[in-house]
């Protein structure tokens, strides 16, 4: 089957594609034989603005016929106004033969279904409604026709209607626009870009837009300080003077229009806010201060100095920083920002002299924390006034601490070192005494014109006031002023070790068996250093020789005692002279306790109770136990007859009760 048109466009006519009355379109007859054909075409009319379908007379038989042509698009302009439904196709098979139409497929009976209609008998294609490019932009569907009667059925025929777009759709904008815009931002630089969206059909007229800025809140310092590029949407700046501090923000409304800008128009605001450049200097509230230090001041706050700044607060901007330029060649001050960020705080890094200068003259810039942003700007200074006051010092041990190597036995009275301060009071003109501040063992005495030391008592290295072979004394030097004032400096006596003591044994008791007892590891120490320690020497004095063995053992700083003969059980001493690798040597007395047992398996059994003695010892606290029992009998008998001889002399009685008291003491026992 073979379907064939031809669209008349005209833009103001009814609501379909159209053939030009001038155009006769000739269309190819399918040939017949055994299959039905069923082949339409269009062709002139009296009514130029509705197609015709024309088709010829069919074969025998009931056999359907490939179709040989396809009909072209059918345009409807959406939005098309009028009564409907409006026909689109009309059909004048009908005068030839009885045919009945209709039509399947998207906007016939499947969604959005309705949108088309197929008249049965007569074969006119009607819209239904008006169509809306934006919903759907075209629609494609099947016509079907089928002979009256014997049911001949012609092949079906696609039918494709194009929607023609019109411009019914204002441009629009999707998002809000908020941009910064820094004050020193140069002319020329893109600070935002619009961009608007046109439902109408793409790459037409329709959706062509073009921009403009129509206003520009506020218009100062001019009313053109921005501009849009017309096709890009890019707004750049223009004008100068940009001024956060007059002007924060500026409102731009921009308008898209589309036809090239000859169409329809939408609206947004863009917000440009002004963001802080630094075109402000810090400047002093003050141009210059004064102020008095003590000397010997160290960390001092001299001084607070003001600024104020109209860039934008607590930004870099606005933040100040200072610096001392001048007056400072020793670097006695100090210079930092307080935390407000708009104080510069003085102070002094060193102790200032009054001797060296009574007063320093300093000058102080202040600046921002970030560069000046491409504008000439004065950098604003105050001058600083430090006067400094005299005070009395303390005299200066030089050196603050000092050290001297010395035998520990120096002698008493022998010299130590001479410890001596000066006064930086020159112009003062006083005297330097000096006194013992600290002195741990009391081992030394300093004179007080001449800061000489001596020493005042023997000195032992292995004292306990002693670290480290060191002994720290504090001496003080002090001036006669009113008011004195008194310096210190540290004594640092290193004490060199000489042989002042003897080995010892660290036990001091042992215990072992009488039958093959076990060897005793004693161990030796020596409180001297090592030049005067190990490796030592042992030997056995007295009655010990005797009954024990004593030799080094491989280290020759440990001594193994044995017994060497069975004694009784009970407690001996062994007499041990044990000696440093110089000689010098002492007695040490190790207390024994023998055992009756055997080897290392000690079993001392306890004495004092034990054996024959026992009988005696019981016998003997049976006795003082009777004898005190007779006391209290005898001690109850004298105070009853107390107690009848008071009640017989009519009541009158004096009792000595602290004597009494005295009386009842027996043995030491109070009852």
């Amino acid at each position: 089957m073979l379907w064939a048109g031809r669209q008349y466009l005209e833009a103001q006519n009814l609501l379909l594609g159209l053939f030009s009355t001038n155009l006769y379109c000739s269309l190819s007859i399918c040939e017949c034989s055994s299959i039905q054909a069923f082949c339409m075409f269009s062709q002139i009319t009296n009514d130029p603005q509705v197609s015709v379908l024309q088709s010829p007379k069919s074969g025998g038989g009931v056999r359907r016929r490939k179709r040989d042509w396809v009909i072209p698009p059918l345009s409807v302009t959406e939005n098309k106004r009028g009564t409907y439904p409006l026909k689109v196709i009309r059909s004048n098979e009908d005068k030839k033969k009885k045919l009945f139409y209709s039509i399947t497929g998207p906007g016939a009976d499947l969604p959005p279904a309705g949108r088309f209609t197929m008249d049965r008998e007569m074969g006119n294609l009607y819209v239904t409604q008006p169509l809306d490019r934006e919903e759907t932009a075209s629609y494609t569907f099947e016509a079907h026709a089928v002979a009256d009667g014997a049911g001949q059925a012609y092949d079906p025929m696609e039918i494709i209607v194009i929607v023609i777009d019109q411009n019914d759709n204002k441009p629009y904008f999707t998002v809000e626009y908020n941009a910064n815009v820094a004050e020193a931002t140069t002319i020329g630089t893109e600070v935002v870009r619009v961009e608007a969206k046109d439902d109408d059909e793409p790459n037409t007229d329709n959706s062509e837009l073009r921009y403009r800025i129509l206003n520009q809140d506020p218009p100062l310092p001019t009313d053109n300080m921005f501009e849009i590029n017309p096709i890009t949407g890019s707004i750049r700046i223009t004008g100068r003077g940009l001024d956060r501090e007059k002007y924060p923000q500026y409102t731009l409304t921009v308008q898209a229009a589309d036809m090239a800008g000859e169409g329809l128009t939408g609206q947004t605001n863009v917000i440009l806010t002004v963001t802080d450049s630094n075109d402000n200097a810090p400047v002093f509230t003050q141009s210059s201060y004064n102020s008095t230090v003590d000397e010997n001041k160290k960390d001092f706050e001299v001084v607070r100095m003001v600024v104020t700044d109209e860039d934008e607060p607590q930004t870099p901007a606005w933040n100040a920083k200072f610096k001392i330029v001048s007056g400072d060649p020793d670097g006695l001050f100090t210079v930092k920002t307080g935390t407000n960020k708009q104080e510069g705080i003085l102070s002094t890094a060193k102790e200032l002299d009054f001797g060296t200068a009574s007063k320093h003259t300093l000058l102080v810039s202040v600046e921002n924390e970030i560069p000046f942003a491409g504008v000439s700007v004065v950098t604003s200074t105050a001058t600083v006034v430090v006067n400094v006051r005299d005070v009395n010092e303390a005299p200066i041990f030089d050196p603050k601490e000092t050290l001297v190597v010395k035998p520990e036995d120096l002698a008493v009275d022998e010299v130590v070192v001479q410890y001596t301060a000066s006064d930086p009071d020159t112009a003062r003109k006083q005297t330097v005494s000096y006194k013992i501040m600290n002195d741990p063992a009391g081992w030394l005495n300093v004179d007080k014109d001449t800061g000489l030391i001596k020493v005042r008592a023997s000195m032992d290295r292995e004292a306990i006031f002693v670290t480290n072979n060191r002994y720290i004394a504090t001496i003080g030097a002090y001036d006669d002023d009113a008011v004195p004032a008194t310096g210190t400096g540290t004594l640092i006596i290193q004490l060199e070790d000489v042989n002042d003591n003897a080995p010892i044994i660290e036990q001091h008791k042992i215990m072992v068996c009488n039958k093959d007892p076990a060897p005793q590891l004693l161990s030796v120490t020596d409180k001297d250093g090592p030049e005067f320690g190990a490796p030592y020497s042992v030997s056995l004095q007295g009655m010990s020789k005797t009954n024990w063995t004593a030799r080094m053992n491989d280290s020759r700083q440990g001594i193994i005692l044995n017994l060497a003969t069975e004694l009784p059980s009970g407690n001996y001493s062994v007499i041990l002279t044990v000696a440093d690798k110089h000689g010098l040597g002492q007695d040490n007395i190790i207390k024994a306790e023998v055992c009756d047992c055997k080897g290392e398996d000690l079993m001392c059994t306890q004495r004092a109770l034990g054996g024959s003695n026992l009988p005696i010892i019981r016998g003997v606290l049976g006795g003082i136990l009777l004898l005190m029992l007779v006391l209290v009998v005898l001690f109850v008998s004298l105070r009853k007859e107390e107690q009848k001889e008071l009640t017989s002399k009519d009541n009158i009685f004096y009792y000595n009760r602290e004597q009494s008291r005295e009386d009842d003491q027996v043995n030491g026992h109070q009852f």
